[in-house]
Order: C-alpha cells, then sequence, then structure tokens
C-alpha cells in the first residue's frame, strides 16, 4: 500500500544507470507509483557489480519500490502500451540520448499534447543542443569536462570525486523540478516540460571555484585541505590517528591558539589574527598546528577540540561508516530473497524516514500485470 504525499501520482520512467533512478527511487519513496520502463536486456546498472547480494549494488540502492516493465519501443504493441501508461501518468522521466523518443514520435511535446497534465522530465547529458548536445555523458566524462577534477584531488594530479556526484546531484536536481512543476500544476491543472543537463548541474555546484577563476586566483588542489580557510586540514596524533580540524572564524581562532597552541600571542600577532594572514603563510601555520596535535593522543585531542566547541572529524575509511554510531540503515529485499542493509533515507518526516517500500524488481517482473492494467494484455 503506498503511503506519503505523493500517494496516487504515477510516475512513468524510461530510465538506466543513476542520475534518472535517483530521482524516482526519490519519488517513489515519497508515495508515488513508480513504472520502470527497461529494455529487454534490462537497465545496464543491473550488471554494474554484484555486491548486493549477487545483485547490482547501484541497483538495489536506486530502485527499491518499483515496478518494472520490459518494452522494446521499436515494437508498435509496446509503443501503444507506454502511450497507454503515460495518458494516465502524472510524470514521465527520461534520460535516453536526446532526440531517441522523438525519433520514436514519443517526444515530450507530443505526449503533453495527449495528456495536458503531463510533466516531462528529460535529463541528457549536455542539454537539448549546443555542440556537445549528441556527446555521450556518463558521470566521470561530465567531472572531468566540467573542471571538478581540476579541484579534486591533492597537488600533482586531478582526481574522481569517489562518488557518481554528478549523477547524483542532477538527479537530486530533477526531483526538485518535478515537485516544484507538481505544486505548479495544483494550481492551474498544466503540467510542464523539465529538460535538465548534468554538466550544468556541476557548473551551478562549481560556481563558488569559477568565481575564484574568473577573479584571476584558480582553485588549486590541496587534498583534505580547504582552498581559502586557515587552518582547515588534517592532523595526525602521537597515536597515528588524523583528525581533520576546522577553524571557521577569528572567535574560534582564538579559543584553538589558546587551549590547543597554547599560544595566546597568536590572537593579536598580526600574522596570525585573521583567516586571511594565517591563508598567508599556511604551511607555518600547518607546521605549528602539526607539531602541537603530534604530542597528543587522538583521545586528549577529541577532548580538548570538544571542549572548546572546534570543529573536527576522524578521516574515516568506508569501514569507519559501517561502524559509525550515527549511521541510520534500511534494509532492501533482493528478487531472490537477500535483504540488504544500506543508508537510510536522510530526511525525517515528523520523526519517520520514508522508506517503506523495500523491494526491487526483477527484470520485467510486472509486465504482464501492467499490460493487462492498461488494456494491452
Amino acid at each position: 500500500m503506498q503511503t506519503g504525499p505523493l500517494q496516487g501520482v504515477l510516475v512513468v520512467s524510461i530510465e538506466q544507470a543513476v542520475a534518472a533512478p535517483y530521482c524516482t527511487s526519490r519519488l517513489a519513496d515519497a508515495g508515488a507509483r513508480v513504472i520502470k520502463v527497461e529494455r529487454p536486456e534490462g537497465d545496464f546498472a543491473r550488471g554494474y557489480d554484484k555486491a548486493a547480494g549477487g545483485e547490482s549494488s547501484y541497483f538495489v540502492w536506486l530502485n527499491r519500490g518499483k515496478e518494472s516493465v520490459t518494452l522494446d519501443l521499436s515494437d508498435e504493441s509496446d509503443k501503444d502500451l507506454l502511450l497507454a501508461m503515460v495518458d494516465q501518468a502524472d510524470v514521465l522521466v527520461q534520460n535516453l540520448k536526446p532526440g531517441a523518443l522523438e525519433r520514436k514520435g514519443l517526444g515530450p511535446q507530443t505526449l503533453r499534447e495527449r495528456n495536458k497534465a503531463l510533466i516531462t522530465c528529460s535529463i541528457s547529458g549536455y542539454g537539448e543542443s549546443g555542440p556537445y548536445a549528441s556527446r555521450k555523458a556518463y558521470d566521470l566524462l561530465i567531472q572531468a569536462e566540467s573542471g571538478l577534477c581540476s579541484i579534486t584531488g591533492g597537488p600533482t594530479e586531478p582526481s574522481r570525486v569517489g562518488i557518481s556526484i554528478v549523477d547524483i546531484a542532477t538527479g537530486a536536481a530533477a526531483q526538485s523540478a518535478i515537485l516544484e512543476a507538481l505544486i505548479g500544476r495544483e494550481r492551474t491543472g498544466i503540467g510542464s516540460d523539465i529538460r535538465i543537463s548534468m554538466f550544468e548541474v556541476m557548473a551551478d555546484w562549481l560556481a563558488v571555484p569559477l568565481l575564484h577563476a574568473a577573479s584571476g586566483n584558480p582553485p588549486q588542489r590541496i587534498g583534505l585541505a580547504h582552498p581559502s580557510i586557515c587552518p582547515y586540514g588534517v592532523f595526525s596524533t602521537s597515536d597515528g590517528q588524523d583528525l581533520l580540524i576546522s577553524i571557521q572564524n577569528d572567535r574560534e581562532w582564538a579559543v584553538f591558539a589558546t587551549q590547543v597552541l597554547d599560544r595566546p600571542d597568536m590572537i593579536t600577532d598580526p600574522e596570525y589574527a585573521t583567516n586571511n594572514a594565517r591563508m598567508s603563510i599556511r604551511a607555518r601555520v600547518d607546521k605549528i598546528i602539526a607539531d602541537a596535535v603530534s604530542d597528543r593522543t587522538n583521545a586528549e585531542m577529541e577532548q580538548i577540540l570538544t571542549a572548546g566547541n572546534i570543529a573536527f572529524a576522524g578521516v574515516k575509511d568506508m569501514q569507519g561508516l559501517i561502524d559509525h554510531p550515527h549511521l541510520v540503515t534500511s534494509t532492501v529485499s533482493t528478487p531472490d530473497g537477500h535483504d540488504i542493509s544500506l543508508p537510510a533515507p536522510p530526511a525525517l518526516f515528523d520523526g519517520v524516514r520514508r522508506m517503506d517500500k523495500s523491494s526491487m524488481p526483477s527484470l520485467g517482473r510486472d509486465t504482464a500485470a501492467i499490460r493487462k492494467e492498461f488494456g494491452r494484455g
């Protein structure tokens, strides 16, 4: 039984990989009915790995609570079934190559002419027009093309962000836009045609480093440190633990200089008193802090930093996340009955996390039932 604020909303999603499935998984968590349209061979993300009870980790994460129907959109009867579904749908999401649906007579304009209340959301790499519109676009390609890799990693070479951040950001942007369109439709009765490109989403997220570069001060790669705040970096304790310490303002610096460095003179010394001053001699400041931290154990540092209300974090690996006292998990069931524990959706609504539809579909599991429901059985 579907529950949540989107109960009664029908989403048809011609989706694959990560960006569109991320969007629709969040709509499903909010109560929408999501029919996932797959090619006969299936969403290729099903084959990414076997880390989740023999299933793909990506697919288990992003396809819980959905129905799966397999369609060959070159087949007229399958096209008719898609049209029958979309005629009754509230939302259509698709992340096929730009123009792919239009060439089959199934483009957003055609579908919205049939269903005026329909909200269509098309996700692409570089948009529908422009010199790169026809390029294939995957997460890491956009990380590189947008300049994200140029500000990620250590001093010697650029690096990939360790998760599919472009896909996830794009999926979240699509979800937000769809919810906005649903609110608008409540007022007008008319749907919307939404177009979202991965490149533009990442360009928006890169606004701050872009502005620094445009002003003649392009950010440099500095690993686990902040490009414009000092001190903000990793320091090792006497027992070999790494702490990431962050000072955000001069008040915090005064506490840090007194309680951690035992250097109250640095509060008023113009060489150290302000962030801009400290940035100009960052290596010297970091050396002073490294020496002070290395004289104490991790437990001692945590006690001092906590007492001073100074921001800090341990530098964890994935096992550290698995064991983390703040991690909240939910369970997803695979088609063959494996229960997979994964991080729960982050939002709490009146104390409850919305993830009550906890199974992922096998390929084409719901095809026969959907054909019957929409009169194509």
